[in-house]
């Protein structure tokens, strides 16, 4: 990937990571407008964990999500290690671009895009849904429930 690439990519992910805090305002307001029909969206049960008795990929994520929310970051990284993972990455992205576009790049401090960040996240939930599935199929420990809000 050439220089022209990676400065497009990083100005994609530079103006979504703006509209993000937009985006949960958005969901922050509709909360408190409908409080049962958003608490009943989330309670729905995961069609995956219904058919096979297993967790999927994103399960506890909503969980992990609420936890980091309410500031209990080791809770979130044992409900899901993908969610701190990516607040952490999405906090430090966004203020070294910013404090490198301030300073018009005089400040040599911007977080890069890489694809080893993805991969990085891959692994995360790999990792994850085979320790909370073996624990569960091995041992019928249901790994979700020791940490649940």
């Amino acid at each position: 990937m050439d220089e022209k690439e990676q400065m497009q990519i990083e100005q994609t992910l530079y103006v979504a990571g703006l509209c993000l805090p937009g985006l949960f305002a958005l969901a922050y307001l509709l909360f408190r407008m409908l409080p049962e029909q958003a608490t009943a969206f989330f309670r729905m049960p995961c069609v995956f964990h219904a058919v096979t008795g297993f967790y999927c990929p994103g399960c506890g994520g909503t969980r992990a999500a609420l936890a980091l929310l309410h500031g209990e970051w080791l809770r979130s990284f044992f409900l899901h290690p993908l969610v701190p993972y990516c607040a952490a990455l999405y906090l430090w992205f966004m203020a070294s671009q910013t404090a490198w576009r301030i300073s018009a790049g005089r400040l040599r401090v911007r977080l890069r895009y890489r694809s080893q960040y993805a991969v990085a996240a891959l692994v995360l939930v790999l990792v994850n849904l085979a320790v909370k599935n073996l624990a569960l199929a091995l041992f019928g420990v249901d790994l979700t429930l020791l940490c649940a809000i």
